[in-house]
Order: structure tokens, then sequence, then C-alpha cells
């Protein structure tokens, strides 16, 4: 295993045993809540995002699965409170976000997740080439997806 996989076999642990964002806040105003299920594997997530004035205040979750799953929520919502600030992140970049996590799992390697967009998240760019994988990875960004749609 080169220096870099290690790396990102760390980031992937740690996020799934410090998990930002873990515990479901208290719905507002403009809140939804999305449960995601990935039936191939058992891995599931609740999912709420608050937004405001087009922005997102709040992304908070709960779930249970593999370590790839939990990784990917926690490093979702690091990206979302880093680049969004006090203010929160714009919808529409979040949108961008979420479609170019989804291309690059898609590729089976080929499309690297780039660091600085990413951040953290960027250690998921080797599951996209585990087909069976990419559905781990991508369950929460799918949640945040469907709640940006209700919200």
């Amino acid at each position: 295993m080169s220096g870099l996989e290690s790396l990102y076999q760390e980031l992937i642990l740690d996020h799934a045993k410090n998990r930002r964002g873990f515990g479901l806040a208290e719905p507002g105003a403009h809140s939804a809540t999305v449960h995601q299920r990935n039936p191939i594997c058992g891995d599931e997530i609740t999912l709420r995002v608050s937004v405001e004035d087009d922005r997102i205040t709040s992304v908070t979750w709960e779930g249970a699965g593999c370590s790839i799953s939990q990784a990917s929520a926690s490093m979702l919502v690091a990206l979302l409170q880093e680049d969004g600030g006090d203010e929160g992140m714009p919808r529409a970049d979040a949108e961008a976000l979420i479609a170019s996590f989804r291309e690059s799992l898609r590729s089976r390697g080929k499309i690297p997740l780039d660091e600085e967009t990413f951040a953290d998240a960027a250690a998921l760019s080797g599951v996209s080439k585990f087909t069976a994988r990419v559905k781990c990875a991508m369950l929460a960004w799918v949640a945040l997806e469907e709640g940006l749609r209700q919200a």
C-alpha cells in the first residue's frame, strides 16, 4: 500500500469513528428529513438538512453501516461546514458538489476527486474502482440531494 493510500485509509477510519454532524438536530421551519437505505449491504442513513435564503445552514445525520458509508456522511458534513462557513453553503454549490462526486464515483477510477474541492472526501476516490462500494459512499450524498429538493 502506498503512503497516499495509507493516509486515505486513515482518513476514512477517522471519519467513521469520529463522525462529524452525527445526531439529528431539531427540525426547523425550512428543513427536510430523508431516510436512505442501501439494500445490498444494509447501510442506512437519516439526514436532516436546513436551508434558509437558499443556503444550507445545517446538516446532521444518524445512521449505521460500513466504514465507507459512515465516513462519507461525516466527510460530507465537514465539507459543507468548511466551505459554507458561518453563512452556510449556497444550495447550488452543494448540488454541483453532489454531481461532481457522483461523476467521479461512477468513473471506475478515471476521474479522481480533487482535494482542493472535496477536502477529506477526496480519500473516497479509490471507492470508484469497486462498483459494489459506490452505493455505500453515495448514500449520504443522495440523502442530501433529496433533502435539498424537499427543503
